[in-house]
Formats: structure tokens, C-alpha cells, sequence
């Protein structure tokens, strides 16, 4: 067998190789992602998660304060969850414990319709005292930049 030879009067093809991309796109896919991250960090420093609290949920931070401290401190609580001058008679909890409070079980089962006037709150709570639930009307007054327990 003979291989054909092609002849000269076919056309050659040239093949350029000499590829030419740009570092263009690449930079500026590198910018974007770098100004992104800038401001994702700028968004975390200048509006942090602990300024996202809702004075609804101060309110039942509060509460939930209360309850702890009533459960494990006798007749009074720490001046910290209440307000000075506090009458433990009146208190939302005086009803449950008829007596000495701690180490009886509290605990908070609901917290609705909290209502914020100023620098008073009230909010109808649900506990649980050693099983038993009663629902209450509970007065708060705020304390710098918390809210506190009061009658």
C-alpha cells in the first residue's frame, strides 16, 4: 500500500497557539469577594447580635431571673431580680409558696402580652411551682439597662 502524499495545492492551515487571556476577570471576582467579606465584617462590629434584643425578651430574661433567684434564696430575692422596697406578700409567686421558697421547683411556663410603658412593663406569666401552674400578672420597672421585679 501506498500512502497518498497530499499535494501543493491544498491549502495550508495555520494554528495560532499563542493564547492570550486576561487576568481581568479573575481580579475582579477577587475585589468583589474581598469587598463582600469587608462588609459582613463591618455589619458584625457595627451592629453586634446583643443589640438585637427585644425589650420582650428582656422582659422574660427578667423573669426568668426572678424565678431562679425566688427558688433558691429564702423569703427575699437578691436585689438584683427586684426592686428595692419589694413585698414579698404581694409578689407573683407569694400565693405558690405560702411560706419559705427555696428549693421548691419554679418554673417559667409562659410569658404573654408583654406590654412596656416607659420605664414599667407588665407581662401575664405562666409558672409552674412544683408541678402546679398559675398564671399571673407581673409588674417590671426598668433598672439601667434591665428590667427588674417589682409590685
Amino acid at each position: 500500500m501506498t500512502e497518498q502524499q497530499g499535494t501543493d495545492d491544498e491549502p495550508v492551515i495555520e494554528v495560532d497557539q499563542t493564547d492570550r487571556r486576561s487576568m481581568v476577570p479573575f481580579i475582579a471576582a477577587a475585589g468583589f469577594a474581598v469587598v463582600v467579606l469587608v462588609g459582613i465584617v463591618l455589619g458584625a462590629v457595627l451592629s453586634p447580635a446583643e443589640k438585637n434584643v427585644t425589650e420582650s425578651d428582656k422582659i422574660a430574661a427578667a423573669v426568668q431571673r426572678y424565678a431562679e433567684a425566688r427558688g433558691t434564696t429564702d423569703n427575699t430575692p437578691p436585689p438584683a431580680v427586684a426592686c428595692d422596697g419589694f413585698d414579698e406578700s404581694k409578689s407573683p409567686l407569694a400565693a405558690q409558696f405560702g411560706g419559705a421558697a427555696a428549693g421548691k421547683s419554679i418554673k417559667v411556663t409562659k410569658i404573654e402580652n408583654a406590654m412596656v410603658d416607659g420605664d414599667r412593663a407588665k407581662a401575664n406569666v405562666t409558672i409552674a411551682v412544683e408541678g402546679r401552674e398559675t398564671p399571673a400578672t407581673w409588674n417590671l420597672v426598668r433598672s439601667g439597662d434591665r428590667w427588674i421585679v417589682c409590685n
